[in-house]
C-alpha cells in the first residue's frame, strides 16, 4: 500500500497492542528518522522525500516493539481543566477559572495556584496563552543574558509548540523555542537558551560549540540529561 505524507498506517505490536504510524516528509533529514508524538500517542516516522516513504513504513514496521513499549511508558496526559495540577517553573501548581478580574493571575502557596478567570470551557486557551507569555519573558531575559556573555547579537525570538526540538536557531539570527519550557526547572529552560544562543557562533555540535555553551552554563550536561528524562512529560500536558 502507497502512504502520502500525513497519512497514518496501524501496526499490530507483538503483545497485541495496536500501533498509529503517521508519515512525515522532511527534506532536511538526512536519514530516516522515527519519533514518538507525546501529545497523540502515536509514532512519527520522517522520510527524506516522498519516494522514501514506503521505506520509512518498512522501517516503523521492523520497530514497532519499540514503538510499542515506548509508547506504553509515556506519562499520562495532564489537560488544562479546573483543579488540575500542572508544573511551572518545576514546582506544582493548580489551575482554576475562578478569581477576580480578567487577566490570570498566578497566587503564592504551595502548591501556587493559577487563576484564569472565566468561561471554564476557555481555561486551556487562557492557561496556554499565560504560559506563553512566561516563557517568552524568561526566555528573552535568559536569551539577553547569554549574548552578553558570547559577544554576540540575536535578531528575534518567538516560543512556539513544537513537537521535535525545544529550540532552533536560523543563520540570521532567529531563535526560536518551545513555551512548554516554562513547566521545566528554570535552569533547564536557561540551559536551551544557551544551546541556541551558542549557535550563534556555531551552527553545529562541535567541541568549540559545546565550550560556548558550558561558559553560559557549567551544568549543561546536568539540564540536558533532565530534559531527556522528563521532556515527555512537558509535552504531554495541555491540548
Amino acid at each position: 500500500m502507497a502512504y502520502n505524507n500525513g497519512q497514518t498506517m496501524t501496526l499490530k505490536a507483538p503483545n497485541g497492542a495496536r500501533v498509529v504510524v503517521r508519515f512525515e516528509v522532511n527534506s532536511k533529514a538526512r536519514r530516516l528518522i522515527l519519533r514518538l508524538d507525546e501529545r497523540r500517542r502515536e509514532a512519527v516516522a520522517v522520510a527524506p522525500s516522498n519516494r522514501q516513504i514506503k521505506d520509512a513504513a518498512a522501517f516503523a514496521a521492523e520497530r514497532v516493539e519499540w514503538i510499542s513499549t515506548r509508547l506504553q511508558h509515556l506519562p499520562e496526559t495532564v489537560k488544562f481543566e479546573e483543579a488540575e495540577f500542572i508544573q511551572f517553573r518545576g514546582e506544582p501548581c493548580q489551575l482554576t477559572a475562578n478569581g477576580e478580574g480578567r487577566l490570570p493571575k498566578m497566587w503564592p502557596g504551595e502548591p501556587k495556584l493559577l487563576s484564569a478567570p472565566g468561561d471554564p470551557e476557555g481555561l486551556p486557551m487562557r492557561v496556554t496563552r499565560y504560559l506563553k507569555k512566561q516563557a517568552k519573558a524568561d526566555l528573552t531575559r535568559a536569551v539577553i543574558r547569554h549574548c552578553e556573555t558570547l559577544g554576540v547579537e540575536y535578531k528575534a525570538i518567538s516560543v512556539k509548540d513544537t513537537r521535535s526540538r525545544w529550540g532552533s536557531c536560523t543563520s540570521d539570527g532567529q531563535l526560536s523555542f518551545s513555551w512548554r519550557l516554562i513547566m521545566a526547572p528554570p535552569k533547564v529552560l536557561d540551559y536551551v537558551a544557551a544551546h541556541e544562543c551558542a549557535h550563534l557562533l556555531e551552527m553545529n555540535h562541535s567541541a568549540k560549540f559545546w565550550a560556548h555553551v558550558a561558559r553560559c552554563v557549567p551544568d549543561w550536561k546536568r539540564q540536558r540529561a533532565w530534559l531527556r528524562t522528563h521532556g515527555a512529560g512537558l509535552q504531554s500536558a495541555g491540548e
